[in-house]
């Protein structure tokens, strides 16, 4: 079952953000199996993150690698709302 990951940290920086995709790159985990959609959206001072994922045990062996990385950076995620995916409609 497909469920949505809704991040929003007390503040995570669009330059935060920005070097976290990076070192996620580097370290392989760019485009890690199991997430079929990411979003960042808000201001450049707060930014927020939407994500789905297939499965809860991809989403925990993905933060494996990107807990690591948030903590360096000093971005507390705090805890994610996760909800159930009931549907999808892919744009064209």
């Amino acid at each position: 079952m497909s469920l949505v990951y809704h991040f929003s940290p007390r503040s995570m920086s669009s330059k935060q953000y920005d070097e976290c995709i990076a070192r996620l790159e580097a370290a392989g985990a760019g485009s890690p199996k199991g997430r079929l959609h990411h979003t960042s959206y808000g201001s450049p001072e707060e930014l927020r993150v939407f994500d789905v994922w297939d499965s809860e045990e991809s989403f925990a062996e993905f933060g494996k690698t990107l807990v690591p990385i948030l903590q360096e950076l000093g971005v507390d995620p705090g805890t994610p709302e996760v909800s159930p995916v009931h549907n999808v409609i892919a744009g064209s």
